[in-house]
C-alpha cells in the first residue's frame, strides 16, 4: 500500500469516528484565534480556554492591544508560562498588522511569518481555520500519529509538513490535523498506543 493510499484511508476512517473537526481553542476573531495559537505554544488549549475570557473582555479591538500596558497583559496571561515574551508578542502582532496589513490578519504564509512569535505551526492553523486553506498543523500529536501510521520517519515539524504535503488530500488536510489531536488525546495517546481501538488499525504500521 502507498504512503498516499494509507493517507486517504486514515482520513476516511479519522472523518467517522470525529466527524467534528474543530479547533479546541475558544476564539470570536482571526485575531483572538492568532493570541490563543500563540499562547497554547507553553500549555494545553484548556488553559488558555482559561485564560483568554478575561483578555478578550477586556481588549476589544486592535488599537486597545497596541495601547494595552505591558504589564497588565503580562498578569491576565502569567498562569501559561513565558507571560513576559507572549505579551510582547501579543502586542507586537497588533502593531505589525496595523502598520503593515490594514488590521486584518494575514492570509499568506509569508506574510504571517513576520509577525512576532508567529511560526509555522501557527500560520498553518490560520491559514486552515480562518481562510479554508490547505494547511498541516504540525503539533506533537500530529507527528506522533503519522510516524506510528509510516506516513513519515521523522519528528521535524518541517520535514513531516513537507513530507505530509504530497500525500494529503489539501482539501482534507487542515481537517485530518485537528482529527489527530482528538485520536492523540483519547487513543493514540504519547504514553500507550491503545491499538485495539484504533480506527486506524487496519492501515497503521504500528500494528502491520
Amino acid at each position: 500500500m502507498t504512503k498516499k493510499l494509507r493517507a486517504h484511508h486514515c482520513v476516511q476512517a479519522l472523518k467517522k469516528e470525529y466527524p467534528d473537526a474543530i479547533c479546541s481553542l475558544t476564539y470570536k476573531s482571526p485575531f483572538e484565534l492568532l493570541i490563543s495559537v500563540r499562547l497554547a505554544a507553553q500549555c494545553t488549549d484548556a488553559r488558555v480556554n482559561m485564560i483568554t475570557p478575561a483578555l478578550f473582555d477586556k481588549y476589544k479591538t486592535l488599537d486597545d492591544y497596541i495601547d494595552a500596558d505591558v504589564t497588565d497583559v503580562e498578569e491576565i496571561i502569567r498562569s501559561c508560562g513565558f507571560f513576559f515574551f507572549f505579551s510582547l508578542d501579543i502586542i507586537g502582532m497588533a502593531a505589525m498588522m496595523e502598520d503593515n496589513f490594514d488590521g486584518i490578519v494575514p492570509d499568506n504564509m509569508e506574510d504571517l511569518l513576520t509577525l512576532p512569535g508567529v511560526g509555522r505551526k501557527t500560520a498553518n492553523l490560520i491559514l486552515g481555520d480562518v481562510y479554508g486553506k490547505p494547511a498541516i498543523v504540525c503539533d506533537t500529536h500530529l507527528i506522533r500519529i503519522a510516524n506510528r501510521l509510516g506516513l513519515v520517519k521523522t519528528k521535524n515539524p518541517h520535514i513531516v509538513e513537507r513530507e505530509l504535503a504530497p500525500i494529503l488530500d489539501p482539501a482534507e488536510s487542515s481537517d485530518f490535523c485537528h482529527r489527530c489531536v482528538l485520536h492523540g488525546r483519547a487513543v493514540c495517546t504519547a504514553r500507550k498506543a491503545m491499538c485495539y481501538k484504533c480506527c486506524m488499525s487496519d492501515y497503521c504500521k504500528k500494528v502491520i
